[in-house]
């Protein structure tokens, strides 16, 4: 059955609708970036670039790096964006667009968050570079879809016990990363972590400016955390709807962490924009 126009919105140049992009568009391999304008901060490192389309705070570039195709696209900040992003680069690759029926046979994307992220171990330096093991979300997203059965159950289980904020109707969700892509771009050096993804940077983080969040232990319940060994290390805004939203459409996805801010004593970076250009020359290494 074809899927209704309502569902699987087109433009007139039957592209995506928000991407705005055509299959052709995108290569197998995805680097995601939050900000528009660090998308030419990766491509520059490129040998051609042979698309560039924007819309929106979706700025995307194509082209190839060492020999090899990548495309750059910036999903702007939250998980809300990342439903957009990641439904729309999948119907890119596993949808007949024309006749609006998902194909046959599907394609598996390699996709790679490069993004900033605040530290919550004292232990974690700024301007480190941290490869997210697993994502836990506090927002809602995946509670949209069917996605029970494919979470990473002990860790829910036993974050959910430890931090017992049901009654604040806060439900985490859990995914890992893909092993294979992880390995591709750990190094022996490089901080493993548990990545928490949250609703928003102010109050969901444990900020406070002129409005106080309700939950006062935020930070030392999720910095006492342990599970078989391992920390929540770090907090950012789109991690765990990546790995959630890929491993339900069956695509492979690491999040790569320029560690900017260390919330546990205070500190942040003197050259953020250098330590997140040391970080996308490093990926690109690793995946070229």
């Amino acid at each position: 059955m074809a899927i209704a126009t309502s569902e699987l919105i087109l433009n007139d140049d039957g592209s995506v609708y928000h991407l705005n992009l055509l299959p052709e568009d995108i290569a197998g391999t995805i680097i995601l970036v939050g900000n528009p304008d660090r998308v030419p901060e990766v491509t520059k490192y490129f040998d051609t670039i042979t698309l560039k389309k924007r819309k929106r705070e979706f700025n995307i570039h194509t082209g190839t790096c060492n020999g090899k195709r990548i495309s750059v696209v910036s999903t702007g900040i939250g998980t809300d964006n990342i439903d957009i992003v990641l439904n729309e680069l999948d119907a890119l690759a596993n949808i007949d667009l024309k006749a609006r029926k998902v194909k046959e046979q599907t394609q598996s994307l390699n996709i790679i968050r490069i993004g900033t992220s605040g530290a919550i171990q004292e232990d974690i330096p700024v301007d480190s570079f941290l490869l997210s093991e697993f994502g836990i979300g506090l927002d809602g997203l995946l509670h949209f879809y069917n996605a029970e059965e494919q979470q990473y159950t002990a860790l829910k289980t036993a974050l959910d016990n430890h931090i017992n904020w049901q009654p604040h109707h806060i439900a985490p969700y859990v995914f890992e990363a893909d092993g294979s892509l992880a390995r591709t771009l750990r190094s022996n050096d490089m901080r493993l972590g548990i990545t928490v993804t949250n609703a928003g940077f102010y109050a969901p983080q444990g900020r406070a400016l002129r409005l106080q969040p309700k939950l006062l232990d935020f930070h030392q319940k999720l910095r006492e955390f342990q599970f078989e060994g391992r920390q929540i290390t770090n907090l950012e805004m789109e991690t765990a709807a990546i790995y959630g939203l890929s491993k339900l459409l069956g695509h492979r996805a690491v999040s790569m962490n320029a560690i900017l801010a260390n919330r546990a004593n205070g500190n942040f970076s003197k050259n953020p924009k250098r330590t997140v250009d040391t970080l996308i020359q490093y990926c690109l290494e690793k995946l070229t």
